[in-house]
């Protein structure tokens, strides 16, 4: 919960920052200064980035922690012939380490903030794929890509399906994000 509330001033802390330096550097604004509001907004795209790659990593880290979890309770209950599992998973879904709806709805709110504040055009795009390949080693956006291709690995077919089990991660750009552990020592699999 606590977590939870830092995200929450962190997102709204980022909204301020757009907004005052729109206010004083912007082509409207008190002290306009093109080369100053470029930087400053550079600053703080790469803030928001870092930001949404943080809250992606913990809502992976949740359905990691849940996937063990069901699959040990299974294993369990297969070599006990007991029953634990039901009822254990039904008390772990509405705990707080597991309820990630807010953590969602910030991402979501984050990757609205960068398509309307940032707007990308077609050769941007293309340039910061090619960027994003080259600097895959960084902090953040490594443990992206590893979260992403661990949560994949995870939820491919089971030999036993239930309501409990996850549906399969589905990666649209899943050939760019294996493209990205070009430059890595250590392959991301």
């Amino acid at each position: 919960m606590e977590q939870e509330e830092d995200y929450i001033i962190r997102h709204e802390e980022l909204k301020q920052r757009i907004q005052k330096v729109i206010d004083t550097l912007g082509p409207s604004g008190s002290q306009p200064s093109e080369a100053a509001y470029k930087e400053e907004m550079r600053k703080i795209r790469k803030n928001i980035v870092n930001f949404h790659g943080e809250m992606v990593l913990l809502e992976n880290y949740s359905n990691i922690n849940y996937t063990g979890l069901a699959k040990i309770l299974k294993k369990f209950d297969k070599r006990t012939g007991g029953l634990l599992r039901l009822p254990f998973i039904q008390k772990v879904l509405e705990q707080p380490f597991f309820i990630t709806d807010l953590v969602s709805k910030l991402v979501k709110q984050c990757e609205y903030m960068i398509d309307t504040v940032f707007p990308v055009e077609e050769e941007e795009i293309m340039k910061e794929r090619r960027e994003s390949i080259t600097v895959a080693g960084e902090g953040i956006f490594r443990n992206t890509i590893a979260a992403l291709m661990t949560m994949r690995e995870i939820r491919r077919g089971s030999s036993t399906h239930s309501h409990f089990s996850l549906p399969p991660l589905n990666l649209p750009d899943f050939d760019l994000i294996q493209s990205s552990q070009l430059n890595s020592p250590i392959p991301i699999v």
